[in-house]
């Protein structure tokens, strides 16, 4: 028998490992809130100093993917598409986030990866922040007495009104008084509790399609300060926010408890409400990170994945889950780069830019895969892996084809580990929040604003070099490819699909 090469037999060795696949795994989703590219050690051990043993533990029993992205350098866009594996600039969201008290951005018939578990017999929940719009149950005028209430992050506290009106209590005691549609549970889940986004009202949480207790009062005006509440609005009496995190992670582990004593599989979809605003972290965090607020926040997000592990472990289903690590956008400079960066800590690493960038450091995010079975541990990929590409992995781990109108933008990530291959995304799209796509074909990268700009990650990673004047049969390749991924409605191979709307093609307009 002929001898093989030395890394013919390192692959084969890697495909064997990796399968079986089991084929009903638990899957659990952990998104986190503004998490940036270099906030974990693993990914940042030369620029970073905030502690995150449980991600890197993570890291270290999975994959560690260096080049996966978000939809978007902003968070509802980002969340849409992660759970729909569709590109949210097809919907009528490209700019901008779902707005303050704004209808459902994820259409009723639209499929999400929680309807797709439930088609294959999953039990769903989520938790923490949903950011996706519902459809309040609003009168004519409602809007006057939930907007408008004088408190804004940033302004005096002369603004701020101090006590509601008689009136402000009788439309707040019957939105709130009835069931909320539109919600997570009307978009795959059974089972939702978070507080839908945490720095804005209504300042309550919410168990399926209803607030726990009627918010009867204002935020009090000290929770506007210090990077905290965004707006006044309708509160519970003596709401904090330091509690948020904990009794959120709390219900998730009571549901991996509780999943545990049941032989159908579930799916839980997690999504953090830290490190975002609200800066608070927790009387028993604070101060530990040495750093400031914001690092003390990011070890309790970093605690928050651990329990969720321990309680798998603890349940005995950590190797038969599959669990998603992943954030929706990079560090949000508003609370502050310098500080931060002249104590050693960068939190977009070696990348350029933040939070809203089209720049890599605005959405491109720390993506962490473990499945024990199949995910060989410590593995490190620079294969381009998108969140979009949940839906289809999941849709492959199940054997269940996507119809021809679901998942038009996800590509499986299972030929990574069953095949061995390197890639699997010929391209991808991500935009700023004022709609600037940038694509991605292999290292290349067009920012498609007005003046074009080329970057070759692979040398370039900082994206310092414009290289659009030296190579202007790519940029116009680039941009015809961008074009294709418009028109046709999907970047998969299936039939043309419609997008909702016109897709501008220059951010502003065009």
């Amino acid at each position: 028998m002929p001898l093989l090469p030395l890394w013919f037999l390192l692959l084969a060795g890697t495909v064997a490992a990796a399968a079986p696949a089991p084929a009903r795994p638990n899957i659990v989703v952990i998104l986190a809130d503004d998490l940036g590219y270099g906030d974990p050690s693993c990914y940042n051990p030369e620029r970073g100093r905030i502690a995150t043993p449980h991600i890197d533990r993570l890291a270290r029993e999975g994959v560690r993917f260096t080049d996966g992205h978000a939809s978007s350098a902003a968070c509802s866009p980002s969340r849409y598409t992660l759970l729909t594996g569709r590109y949210h600039w097809r919907t009528r969201l490209q700019t901008g986030i779902v707005d303050l008290w704004e209808r459902p951005l994820i259409a009723p018939d639209r499929l999400t990866i929680a309807g797709l578990a439930r088609r294959q017999g999953y039990r769903t929940a989520a938790f923490g922040k949903w950011h996706l719009g519902w459809d309040w149950p609003l009168e004519p005028g409602d809007l006057a007495s939930l907007r408008g209430l004088g408190g804004r992050a940033g302004r005096s506290r002369d603004a701020l009104i101090t006590e509601p009106t008689a009136e402000h209590r009788r439309v707040w005691s019957r939105v709130f008084g009835q069931p909320i549609a539109g919600g997570p549970i009307t978009r795959g889940f059974e089972h939702y509790f978070g507080t839908d986004v945490p720095n804005w009202p209504p300042y309550s949480f919410i168990a399926d399609d209803r607030t726990i207790g009627v918010p009867s009062t204002l935020l009090p005006a000290r929770l506007m300060e210090g990077f905290r509440a965004s707006f006044q609005g309708p509160a519970l009496p003596g709401w904090e926010f330091e509690p948020v995190l904990e009794t959120t992670i709390a219900r998730a582990e009571a549901y991996v408890a509780e999943r545990a004593r049941s032989a159908e599989p579930f799916l839980a979809y997690v999504a953090l409400t830290t490190p975002h605003t609200p800066i608070s972290p927790s009387r028993a965090w604070q101060g530990r990170s040495g750093l400031n607020d914001y690092a003390d926040l990011v070890m309790e997000t970093d605690d928050a994945v651990g329990r969720i592990l321990a309680a798998l472990d603890r349940h005995g289903l950590a190797r038969d889950t599959f669990v998603l690590l992943t954030s929706d956008n990079g560090y949000e400079t508003a609370i502050g780069i310098k500080p931060l960066e002249a104590m050693g800590h960068f939190p977009s690493g070696p990348l350029r830019g933040y939070k809203r960038d089209a720049w890599e450091g605005g959405h491109r995010v720390p993506f962490v895969v473990r499945w024990p079975g199949v995910v060989p541990a410590g593995q490190v990929s620079g294969a381009l892996v998108h969140q979009a590409d949940l839906m289809a992995t999941l849709a492959e781990v199940w054997g269940a084809p996507l119809p021809a109108d679901a998942g038009e933008d996800s590509f499986s990530l299972l030929p990574l580990w069953r095949e061995g291959r390197a890639e699997i995304r010929p391209h991808a799209v991500s935009c700023g929040v004022n709609g600037l796509q940038a694509v991605r074909e292999g290292p290349w990268k067009l920012l498609c604003g007005p003046t074009p700009r080329l970057h070759h990650l692979g040398e370039d990673l900082a994206e310092q070099h414009d290289r659009a004047a030296a190579e202007p049969a790519r940029v116009q390749a680039m941009l015809a490819l961008r074009e294709r991924l418009i028109t046709e409605g999907r970047s998969t191979p299936g039939p043309r699909r419609e997008n909702d709307v016109p897709v501008r093609r220059l951010p502003g307009g065009g």
